[in-house]
């Protein structure tokens, strides 16, 4: 049977159903991919979303970890990490704070960020920082740190015991109170750090130590005038008024009986 019709060339019935099922593949396959694509395209866009808002969030979470997660100094004494030192003041403070360690053995380090999202506490940051730095009571010992934190206008100057102890906390307190809130409510960060570690310089050196910066108060020129003022112009206006007044009534009379007299 089966040679009789390869010899008649009638091909053999295709099954039924087989092309009934490819249309319905093809479909499925269509549908799939379609999905496929449009889960890519969220979760493209909701990558994209994430991304962004990471973008938004990350410079005030990366300021602080990447200052505490900064290795030991060894070179540099300074991270402006709020980028507000001009090249002259780095390499001012460099030089000046490279000597100071040279001649007394005191560490000092300058650190500006713009603020502080979790440890808010300047004083609390800056211990933080040290205790990364140099983990142990000993290491630290001699160690200092002067921060600055330009949004709030504030800062912070601690250390180890020797270092504290050397410098003293009624020079910590004027910097803090004076240097720091003066100058930088200024917006002057480099004359800020300049002048704290000018005057820190000198204590550990056993020199005269700088006077605290002077808030300069405005003078406000008054625009009006007091009462006092008010009544002594217009008793001064009266008499001026009422002498000219006198003369313009007086002296047509004294002329006029001047002219009847010799007459």
């Amino acid at each position: 049977m089966q040679l009789a019709q390869k010899a008649s060339g009638v091909r053999p019935a295709q099954k039924s159903g087989a092309r009934a099922a490819r249309p319905s593949v093809c479909r499925k396959a269509v549908v799939c991919k379609a999905q496929s694509s449009l889960g890519q395209k969220l979760a493209s866009v909701g990558a994209a979303a994430m991304l962004s808002l990471g973008a938004l969030g990350a410079p005030a979470i990366a300021s602080e970890f990447d200052i505490l997660g900064e290795p030991t100094p060894t070179s540099n004494y300074f991270i402006d990490d709020a980028s507000v030192l001009s090249k002259a003041t780095r390499q001012d403070i460099n030089k000046r704070l490279k000597l100071l360690e040279i001649q007394t053995g005191y560490r000092v380090e300058v650190v500006t960020v713009r603020r502080l999202e979790f440890e808010t506490d300047a004083f609390a940051f800056a211990d933080k920082v040290l205790e990364n730095w140099y983990p142990t009571a000993e290491a630290g010992k001699d160690k200092g740190l002067l921060l600055v934190v330009t949004a709030s206008k504030e800062g912070a100057v601690t250390g180890g015991a020797g270092f504290t102890g050397a410098v003293g906390d009624d020079l910590i307190d004027s910097i803090i109170s004076t240097n720091i809130p003066i100058f930088t409510e200024e917006e002057k960060y480099n004359q800020t750090v300049v002048s704290a570690v000018e005057r820190l310089e000198a204590k550990l050196l056993g020199n005269p130590v700088p006077e605290a910066p002077v808030r300069n108060e405005q003078n406000r020129e008054r625009t009006y005038r007091t009462k006092e003022e008010t009544e002594k112009s217009r008793n001064v206006t009266s008499t001026v008024v009422g002498t000219l007044l006198l003369i313009a009534v007086v002296v047509p009379m004294l002329q006029y009986y001047g002219y009847t007299a010799r007459d």
